[in-house]
C-alpha cells in the first residue's frame, strides 16, 4: 500500500522552485525578464528591505505583456541565462487589455 501513495505523492510534489514576478521585458522571441520582489526583515534593524531580482524565462507561446504577474519554475538550463519557464499568467495586465483594445478600434 506504501508504495501505491508514494507513486501518487511524487507526480503531485514538485521538487523544483517557483517564483511569482511582473514581467519587465518581452523583447526577445519565446524570452520573458521576470522581475521578483524579496521581502525581507534586516537581521540588526528589524526593518523590511525590499530588494528584487531579474529572471530570464521561457515563453513557448509569446503569451505573456509587459505589467502581467506570472509564475515561474525551475527547469533545466535553456541558454546561457534562461533556466526558468512559464507556469502560468497569474494576471493580466491593464496595458495589456488597452492594447488589446486599441487595433481592433482602427
Amino acid at each position: 500500500m506504501t508504495a501505491t501513495t508514494e507513486a501518487v505523492q511524487t507526480p503531485a510534489t514538485s521538487r523544483r522552485n517557483e517564483k511569482v514576478g511582473q514581467v519587465v521585458s518581452t523583447k526577445m522571441q519565446k524570452t520573458i525578464v521576470v522581475e521578483v520582489e524579496m521581502r525581507k526583515a534586516h537581521p540588526k534593524y528589524k526593518r523590511i528591505v525590499r530588494s528584487s531580482k531579474k529572471f530570464y524565462a521561457h515563453d513557448e507561446q509569446n503569451s505573456a505583456r509587459v505589467g502581467d504577474v506570472v509564475r515561474i519554475r525551475e527547469t533545466r538550463p535553456l541558454s546561457k541565462l534562461k533556466r526558468w519557464s512559464l507556469e502560468e499568467i497569474v494576471r493580466r495586465s491593464n496595458l495589456s487589455q488597452i492594447e488589446d483594445a486599441a487595433p481592433s478600434a482602427k
